[in-house]
């Protein structure tokens, strides 16, 4: 049966079906997700809309009005208010202003492997004390003195997905703050950004966006980050502050922008809008099901898979070399630390779950 979704432009009741149908044209059985999503029908026109604009000499404001009803879309799906969420391009650089505000010395607890992204700008610093423990064991290893967590609410290279409440109350026992990456959760597992200190996504995964765009939420009170990466775009009147430094900053988060990847943004919020148009809680049980019968089909082939339970990625160890034959059957995933990982999402249907069953039974 389909699930019900309002359809706010047209005013009518459409089925997710329908409305998935309506935005995705895949050549091939693609499960490939939690490397970049597939764009939509109209984000795709938007895109040669805002190149158009560009090369026909034509003014670009459209397009930074783009950039802010894509924040504000964010901000919704975060669940947070919208001067709490500052636009750039990279969770990496998001992650840098964070290390960047920490004394020498401070504990920064992270889980093992965890995405780079998430990671290396602590490593960097150098006088940082970086601690990692397995994903199942963080919140038991907040202790006294450590200043920070950070961690993927899911794991790239296998979906396990963290226990954020647990470590939510660990960090607050403890007096640490928490920073959590949504980039391979956010547009399919539901978000309380108000429930962290940080979050931070990036948006051509399951957001469904182009590259080059990503948000960081931060408190209200901005949680002691200075704007160490600061130009134009950070001023309260950027068309102010293009020249010498910037006098006034945002009183917003906007003071964390980096200068917008204009075109990723047009691209964006379309994208955005289409996930608020189906929901996140039906993308989430319709990825679930799909997911869940997937690894259910594994079983019956003799195939264990990564134990990732609430998880719309699926890691298979031991099929990593299958990867190859699978592309060459128009079955895209991915190989990550050896193991077959594919990922489920919206445009996704039974019938590709039989296929690549169908396949690695071959």
């Amino acid at each position: 049966m389909d699930l019900e979704v309002a359809g706010p432009h047209s005013g009518a009741m459409e089925t997710f079906e329908s409305l998935v149908r309506a935005e995705f044209t895949p050549k091939n059985t693609y499960l490939n997700t939690a490397s970049h999503g597939l764009l939509p029908t109209r984000t795709v026109t938007a895109l040669h809309e805002a190149v158009r604009l560009r090369a026909e000499g034509r003014s670009l404001d459209p397009l930074f009005d783009d950039v802010e009803a894509a924040r504000a879309a964010f901000a919704r799906l975060a669940g947070v208010p919208v001067g709490r969420v500052a636009a750039g391009a990279s969770v990496a650089a998001h992650t840098g202003v964070i290390a960047a505000s920490l004394p020498a010395g401070a504990e920064v607890l992270t889980a093992e492997d965890d995405f780079t992204s998430v990671l290396n700008p602590f490593h960097v610093r150098g006088d940082l004390k970086v601690r990692a423990v397995p994903l199942e064991r963080i919140a038991e290893a907040v202790r006294p003195g450590t200043a920070l967590v950070a961690v993927s609410a899911a794991q790239s290279a296998d979906g396990r997905v963290a226990d954020l409440p647990a470590l939510r109350e660990a960090a607050r026992e403890h007096g640490a703050r928490t920073y959590i990456d949504f980039s391979q959760a956010a547009g399919w597992l539901p978000m309380d950004a108000g429930a962290y200190d940080f979050t931070a996504a990036t948006c051509y995964k399951w957001l469904l966006g182009p590259h080059g765009a990503a948000f960081l939420v931060v408190p209200e009170d901005f949680g002691g980050l200075t704007p160490v990466l600061a130009g134009w775009v950070a001023g309260e009147v950027p068309i102010d502050s293009c020249y010498g430094p910037v006098t006034e900053l945002a009183h917003s988060a906007r003071r964390f922008d980096l200068t917008p990847a204009l075109f990723s943004y047009a691209g964006l919020r379309p994208s955005l809008e289409l996930i608020e148009e189906l929901g996140v809680d039906a993308v989430h049980a319709h990825d679930l099901a799909l997911a869940d019968r997937f690894r259910a089909g594994l079983r019956e082939l003799g195939h264990e898979p990564v134990p990732a339970p609430g998880s719309a990625i699926v890691s298979v160890p031991g099929l990593g070399h299958r990867v190859p034959e699978l592309a060459r059957a128009d079955v895209q995933v991915s190989s990550r630390a050896g193991n077959l990982r594919a990922s489920f999402h919206l445009y996704n249907t039974p019938a590709d779950v039989e296929r690549i069953l169908d396949v690695l039974s071959g």
